[in-house]
């Protein structure tokens, strides 16, 4: 009976060990692709106009909260011609992964765009553009991608009540279990969407059900993007803030104090 409580015992240690260890080198493994990926947001070739919003924009929490790997297949829609996220995607993805940029066809932004990858092959070289249909999107063959993420354009979507195709195409392009990241200017609470829309924001409820209704799962919100100094009633929405002052030098100081807008940050999966 001794011997056999000594064998449980030992067969015990070697089990908690045996986790530990396993543990330890996942630990690891994400302390690296952390690193990784710090390191492509302190690259010398982003911009330091693009570096100044980080602090605003949290790349690192950001894209770990949406669980980013560099081995991935990546779509962002529409990043615009300073390519702010795609200066930190791109080169992450470069070596394993596959970095794409969905383009609105015959979008004037995309010209600067196109002009700034070409400048940097060494960090762009292996960027993919990929053109789509605003009414009619598609971004690219059924169930090849890992992740879509759009940043601050889904309430663009919904202003013209197109944020339905928006998400089926995202549905159709990711593969089971590829994840949906949002961020958008997240309107008050109670404020309907049609009202809320009219000056930028969008209501965090609204993205959920929209996206539910497509055939998401809903996985978590985040508060990393969170502003509370936003109150969200400027006379001109939420392009009075920086980095649009669509004001001009009108209360110029008081909107950057209140800095960026208040986000919401959305992870869902394709089940």
């Amino acid at each position: 009976m001794i011997k056999n409580v000594h064998v449980r015992l030992l067969s015990f240690i070697t089990l908690s060990l045996m986790i530990a260890l396993a543990a330890s080198a996942s630990m690891a493994a994400k302390i690296s692709t952390d690193k990784q990926l710090e390191a492509s947001i302190d690259g010398s070739w982003r911009t330091a106009e693009n570096r100044a919003r980080d602090q605003y924009r949290h790349p690192l929490q950001t894209l770990m909260f949406f669980g980013l790997k560099p081995d991935a297949t990546v779509i962002e829609l529409i990043p615009g011609p300073k390519l702010w996220y795609a200066e930190i995607l791109a080169p992450y993805l470069r070596d394993k992964g596959h970095y794409i940029a969905a383009n609105v066809k015959s979008d004037k932004e995309d010209v600067g765009q196109k002009e700034k990858l070409a400048a940097d092959p060494a960090h762009f070289d292996k960027v993919e553009v990929r053109e789509f249909d605003f009414k009619s999107p598609v971004f690219g063959p059924p169930n090849s991608a890992d992740f879509f993420l759009t940043f601050r354009n889904v309430h663009n979507f919904a202003r013209s009540h197109d944020e339905e195709k928006l998400l089926q195409a995202a549905f159709a392009v990711l593969r089971s279990g590829g994840v949906l990241g949002v961020v958008d200017h997240r309107a008050a609470k109670g404020v309907s969407p049609d009202e809320a829309l009219k000056y930028g924001y969008i209501p965090e409820d609204f993205v959920i059900a929209a996206a539910k209704k497509v055939g998401f799962k809903f996985v978590a919100s985040s508060a990393i993007n969170n502003n509370p100094k936003d109150t969200k009633d400027y006379p001109k929405g939420v392009w009075t803030l920086p980095p649009t002052f669509e004001e001009k030098d009108v209360n110029r100081e008081k909107y950057r104090a209140i800095g960026e807008s208040d986000r919401l940050t959305l992870k869902f999966v394709k089940p």
